[in-house]
């Protein structure tokens, strides 16, 4: 039987009754599209993180009082307290081989009130040294400088979102915000920066860490010492320095601090999404699996419609690999026009999400190239059961059903 041939009957069968075979191909659709958009979710999804994560700095470790237990947050190993960084460990992290720069900050949360606006958010004691280990850019103004540090100075930069938030559309440079009762000049606004829902610097206040240490929080330890390494390959052998450098100063056997570097951060949120990502992948499939069943469930119908034909058939000549590849090439055929439309629909889902703005979908290949695997795979395996049916029919039984 020549492949033209076959390809004529099943067009011709399937085309017989376009309802049914539509609504057979509706599962393989549904099911191929949301696999297809779950996976380019999830991927769009970590990139995002990815990106605000390295766009937090270049070559970041992050050191943090206390010691980071999972599923415990950040617990003390100390005196009763997690504030175990300290102004002198700056200066012992600075003289490590392999450090570019060194940011102290000290961070709480305050009221910051404005000429008739006012807005709950973070305010960072920061030194000059906090942009280039953040990689943020000024949009306008002046950053804090060392004189505004020595002189325990009243100057705070604001972030994208807090200057818009206090002053709308107004020009915020030289104007006083009041925090904690004490007001300072506005001399900066940063460039917006953005994030996926972690607490960047377009949420946040900036004022010297001298200013932040002795008037606003009155504390003299830090909430956070973040390093930039120079060079990525060396992030592991500075981790260890500033680990046996910090117990050595604090004279413990066990460190009362952590240091997280970006991948450390980035290895455990992609975990997490390829997990959730998998997981919603494997819900969507179940789709996939109920198609197959209809697949099967049409063709072992239409062998039993058409059993005087398939008798006619081998009556004349016809082969049971004939009536095999025959009803086998009209599932596949299902499978595979119903992963066609599913692939353009997943796209077209994917194409909807990322115009919301929610999140950017990445469609891979791989995903697409998974699609047409599955969809040939279904059609085979679910098309042949019906198609040996079909072919192990003894034609004078086939000739005599009604």
């Amino acid at each position: 039987m020549k492949a033209i041939d076959i390809a004529q009957e099943t067009y011709s069968s399937l085309s017989s009754n376009k309802a049914r075979s539509g609504l057979t191909m509706l599962g393989i659709i549904i099911g191929i599209a949301s696999v297809i958009a779950m996976v380019s979710i999830g991927n769009g999804a970590k990139a995002s993180i990815q990106s605000s994560i390295e766009g937090l700095g270049s070559n970041l470790l992050v050191i943090l009082p206390g010691v980071v237990q999972p599923g415990r947050g950040i617990v003390s190993s100390g005196r009763g307290t997690a504030q175990t960084l300290e102004n002198e460990d700056i200066d012992i992290i600075k003289a490590l081989d392999g450090v570019a720069a060194v940011s102290p900050e000290v961070s709480r949360r305050f009221q910051v009130v404005a000429t008739g606006n006012n807005t709950n958010t973070t305010i960072t004691g920061a030194t000059p040294d906090y942009m280039n280990v953040h990689n943020i850019a000024l949009a306008n103004g002046n950053f804090i400088s060392e004189a505004n540090e020595r002189s325990i100075g009243r100057q705070a930069v604001l972030g994208a979102t807090v200057a818009i938030d206090l002053f709308g559309n107004e020009d915020p440079l030289g104007k006083t915000i009041r925090i904690n009762k004490v007001n300072f000049n506005v001399i900066g606004v940063l460039t917006a920066k953005g994030g996926a829902g972690f607490s960047g610097p377009d949420d946040m206040v900036f004022v010297p860490l001298s200013t932040m240490q002795k008037i606003l929080s009155g504390v003299d330890y830090l909430s956070t010492l973040a390093v930039s390494v120079t060079d990525k390959n060396q992030m592991a052998e500075v981790k260890d320095l500033a680990t046996n450098a910090l117990l050595d100063k604090h004279r413990v056997a066990e460190a009362d601090f952590s240091i997280i570097s970006q991948e450390d951060i980035l290895g455990t949120l992609t975990t997490v999404i390829d997990t959730f990502t998998l997981f919603l992948a494997a819900i969507a499939s179940i789709s996939l699996l109920v198609g197959g069943i209809g697949i099967m469930n049409m063709m072992l119908t239409t062998v039993t419609e058409r059993t005087r034909e398939i008798g006619l058939r081998k009556a004349i000549g016809a082969k049971r690999k004939d009536i095999n590849l025959q009803f086998l090439s009209e599932a596949v055929m299902l499978t595979f026009i119903g992963g066609f439309l599913g692939i353009v629909l997943g796209w077209l889902i994917c194409f909807a999400v990322t115009s919301t703005g929610i999140v950017r979908t990445q469609v891979s290949f791989s995903s697409v190239l998974l699609a047409f695997g599955v969809s040939a795979g279904i059609g085979i395996i679910f098309g042949y059961y019906p198609a040996r049916q079909a072919a192990m029919l003894n034609p004078i039984d086939a000739l005599r059903y009604e």
